[in-house]
């Protein structure tokens, strides 16, 4: 029977089941977090009076033993996945006895692998938000870096993927730094309601051996402690939290990644993907494949699988914990995988790029981006704007009828359809004029994407 649960039992389970019920193939990722956690509550039991000062020396030496055979002999892992093992929690205890004795048995006095695994789970979780917030600093860093690099390009900017107005290409950027800004936000405020320690809570009543749960906390850099034993083993929503934080930014990341393949493209060709993020084609020897983009885009599905297959888990369960919570590890670690991964992936690909500023200023003087300019011309010249756009809708079909950009127009046909127009209708119509006159905050004026590039650094702590 199992070393941690045998003693009711009086057949043996079954061998299918046994590797059914097992964790340990995926929850060893947990095994510097169970380490850490033990230490703590072997400081805890000292001082409740159940382990004597001689005994916790003896039982934090071998703790720290066990840790660096993790760190110094990833085999040593490995070997316990190919165990028999049910889980980390198991693993860890037979090893820590094999060393100790039966000193290693009293570990578990009063702890349940309930409020371990909680505590855990989010001592995981809380070190991975710290390397996410990291991923999401040097990819926010890449991009001010970029835009910094090309602040006078000037591409055109879309809706509706149709060429809208001139923007810059540091403007461009610089919305997903916000996106981006955001996302670590998010991970940040989450972070606070990760950091609530629920060891000491037991099974599910709580402790029956006086283990002061605060000094608990402080041990463990926990800034609070759970208030109600119930819920504190079978609190999940922490993961869910970092699960549709994951899904929110790699939304952005799709977003990003979807055009840039658009951008990369031919047809397009505003930027350039270099060789150490692409691929070719076993067939066709000119192909030059985006695949880190689309890879990202792809995964962008499955990290919203992640945090939907984990809301099913919990949406149908009884109070207290549920050996479905079991299904909480897989679908985190996957997330926290993909999204630091894509993270990463995404600052190479951003970093290494060529950008084709020929290209998007060629654009951008094709396609009309600079009607809108001569509405708010004829604006300025006493024309009410409803009228000047009616005005302008006409011009735009007349150039567009002889194959011509409104530069291209000469004076007497803008004069034709408003007398208003006079010679310094080109300065207006001017790509870099346009892009200065959105000189609002927020805008995409030079001077204003110059400021914000400041800004951006100053939140970067540059």
């Amino acid at each position: 029977m199992s070393g941690l649960w045998g003693g009711r039992f009086q057949e043996k389970p079954n061998d299918y089941f046994l590797a059914f019920n097992r964790s340990l193939p995926f929850d060893y990722r947990l095994f510097f977090s169970d380490i850490k956690g033990s230490e703590a509550y072997a400081r805890g039991l000292n001082r409740a009076g159940i382990l004597s000062k001689e005994e916790l020396e003896v039982m934090l030496q071998a703790l720290a033993e066990l840790k660096l055979s993790g760190e110094k002999n990833p085999s040593f892992i490995k070997e316990g996945v190919a165990s028999s093992h049910e889980d980390i929690h198991s693993f860890v205890e037979y090893e820590l006895i094999k060393k100790v004795g039966d000193l290693g048995k009293k570990l578990h006095t009063g702890r349940s692998r309930n409020d371990q695994v909680a505590t855990d789970i989010r001592l995981y979780v809380r070190d991975e938000i710290d390397e996410t917030l990291r991923g999401i600093k040097a990819l926010k860093t890449t991009l001010v870096s970029k835009a910094k690099a090309h602040q006078d390009v000037v591409l055109p900017g879309y809706t509706h993927l149709q060429r809208a107005q001139p923007i810059t290409f540091a403007h461009y950027l610089l919305s997903y730094f916000e996106m981006f800004d955001r996302d670590a936000s998010r991970l940040q405020d989450i972070r606070k309601r990760v950091n609530v320690l629920p060891l000491g809570s037991g099974a599910l009543s709580g402790n029956n051996h006086a283990v002061d749960r605060h000094q608990l906390a402080k041990d463990l850099g926990f800034a609070e402690v759970s208030r109600n034993s119930l819920d504190a083993t079978s609190d999940r929503d922490f993961i869910v939290e970092y699960l549709q934080a994951a899904s929110l930014s790699m939304m952005h990341l799709s977003r990003l990644a979807e055009d840039l393949i658009t951008y990369s493209s031919y047809e397009f060709s505003f930027v350039k993907m270099s060789d150490q993020v692409a691929t070719g084609s076993s067939l066709m020897p000119q192909k030059k494949n985006p695949d880190a983009l689309e890879l990202i885009r792809g995964k962008t599905g499955r990290v919203y699988g992640d945090l939907m297959a984990l809301l099913t888990t919990l949406k149908g369960l009884p109070s207290c914990y549920n050996k479905d919570l079991q299904e909480d590890k897989e679908p985190l670690f996957d997330g926290v995988l993909q999204w630091q991964g894509c993270l990463n992936i995404m600052a190479t690909v951003i970093e290494t790029m060529t950008i084709r500023a020929d290209k998007m200023r060629h654009a951008t003087e094709h396609g009309y981006l600079n009607a809108t300019e001569l509405a708010d011309y004829l604006v300025k010249k006493g024309v009410p704007f409803r009228e000047a756009h009616h005005l302008v809708g006409q011009v735009v079909m007349s150039a567009e009828e002889q194959g011509k950009t409104l530069t291209e127009l000469p004076l007497t046909e803008f004069q034709n359809l408003c007398p208003k127009v006079e010679a310094d209708v080109y300065e207006a119509l001017d790509i870099d004029a346009a892009i200065k006159a959105k000189s609002s905050f927020g805008g995409t004026a030079f001077e204003q994407v110059a400021k914000a590039l400041e800004e951006a650094e100053q939140r970067l702590g540059l």
